[in-house]
């Protein structure tokens, strides 16, 4: 049997890797410039490598009762990570995948394809150029997870970007997005009173050492009209490998402090990591 080997590309925005995980027999890591993406494992759709990818996945299974299909939009593709975790853990959901990068979506559908029947449907677009186009009421939970490079773009962190997400959930619909920072957080506390402009529940995911200004990290935003089981999530976060806290109600407002909602005018990108923060060699 042939051992599988890497898969080296240059897509629409930059250079992507399919490198094989010798642990697991079909899983592969997906990086872009260096910057780890995704993590899939073909055989188990619902094994979640990163840890920013298990705690969306804690939200996404606490969304809904278990199993109920559910209309989920995903903002940014990769190798579809979490688009395999929602076909295989809520089957019969209808997905929509928005992926800026055409180039990626034809390397990972060619090497990583997804099986027949799961429901989703590939979007090659900007993810804000869309959600704009999409009709209103139409999504239970909306997934973002953009980077441009390592960083959040400028485009998808503005209060209009907020209120164009809100419109294409549905009423009981939730909002989650993959975000970066370090202390002082500006940037993740003025993402937190852009949604509390918006939404009337927020949550913040994110390791305690991140949380204590210890070091640069990924954050999980959650933002509803209504209440989500986030004790269900907590517990779930709290025994990960590397567990998270779960940060809501008066707690996260003090975190918010006096941050304010970004106008698409004063919009800028998530901050540059570290070097050395995400890439691998």
């Amino acid at each position: 049997m042939n051992e599988p080997i890497p898969v080296v590309r240059t897509t629409d925005h930059g250079t992507a890797k399919l490198m094989p995980d010798v642990d697991r027999a079909r899983a592969w890591l997906l990086t872009v410039d260096g910057a780890p993406q995704s993590y899939v494992d073909l055989d188990e759709p619902t094994h979640l490598e990163f840890e920013y990818a298990r705690r969306l996945g804690h939200v996404l299974d606490a969304a809904a009762e278990p199993g109920r299909p559910l209309a989920v939009v995903h903002l940014g593709g990769g190798a579809l990570t979490l688009p395999r975790y929602v076909g295989a853990t809520r089957p019969g959901s209808r997905q929509d995948v928005v992926e800026a990068d055409r180039g990626l979506i034809m390397l990972v559908t060619e090497h990583l394809p997804v099986p027949d029947g799961v429901g989703i449907a590939l979007h090659p677009a900007d993810a804000r150029t869309w959600l704009e186009s999409a009709p209103d009421d139409t999504a239970d939970v909306l997934v973002a997870d953009v980077f441009g490079g390592s960083r959040v773009p400028a485009h998808l962190t503005s209060l209009g970007y907020a209120r164009e997400a809100e419109r294409v959930l549905r009423t009981d619909g939730c909002y989650l997005a993959n975000l970066a920072d370090a202390a002082p957080f500006g940037f993740l506390r003025s993402q937190l009173a852009t949604f509390a402009a918006v939404f009337e529940e927020l949550a913040l995911i994110a390791e305690p050492g991140v949380l204590r200004g210890r070091r640069f990290g990924n954050a999980v935003l959650v933002a509803s009209h209504r209440p989500l089981d986030m004790a269900a999530v907590a517990r779930r976060t709290a025994a990960d490998a590397f567990p998270a806290r779960v940060e809501h109600g008066a707690a996260l407002r003090e975190f918010i402090g006096a941050a304010r909602p970004v106008s698409d005018a004063e919009a800028a990108p998530s901050p540059e990591p570290p070097e050395g923060a995400f890439s691998i060699t």
